[in-house]
């Protein structure tokens, strides 16, 4: 399991020209699973997103956790996260989760994240063709990977 987490200002996310989710401060994290990853490969990224401490107190420097500054989550489903560029110019996804198994897998951990906080949770629609704006702070980008 792949997180790339994107501290933001703000984000929305649209399908077919439809806003469907939208989030003010906070972090976008574009959620990606391999081919092995289970249900029990979801506690340190679920623990990492509501608990990383990237927003900046008084003094200038990350230290603040998302739920200190009233943060927002929003969850993207990306299986392009393991794609493999490592044989030439058209990505393999060979290692991706099969798609039918990773929504199941999406949105457990969805609900697995929305269980480990009280802060906003706002998701896309898994396997849609998504439009995303953001306007990243910082930018501050992680990955969290299991």
């Amino acid at each position: 399991m792949k997180v790339v987490l994107q501290r933001v200002k703000s984000a929305s996310l649209s399908v077919d020209g439809e806003i469907i989710s939208q989030i003010g401060k906070g972090i976008v994290c574009f959620v990606g699973f391999k081919n092995d990853d289970t249900e029990a490969s979801f506690a340190l990224p679920a623990k990492r997103i509501c608990g990383v401490r990237i927003f900046e107190d008084e003094n200038g420097k990350m230290n603040l956790g998302i739920g200190e500054v009233q943060g927002e989550i929003m969850l993207v489903s990306n299986f392009t996260l393991y794609g493999d560029l490592s044989d030439g110019y058209r990505p393999s996804f060979t290692a991706s989760m099969k798609y039918d198994e990773a929504g199941v897998l999406f949105e457990k951990f969805t609900q697995y994240v929305k269980s480990q906080t009280s802060l906003p949770v706002k998701t896309g629609v898994f396997g849609a063709d998504m439009q995303i704006v953001q306007e990243n702070d910082g930018p501050i980008t992680l990955i969290i990977e299991n």
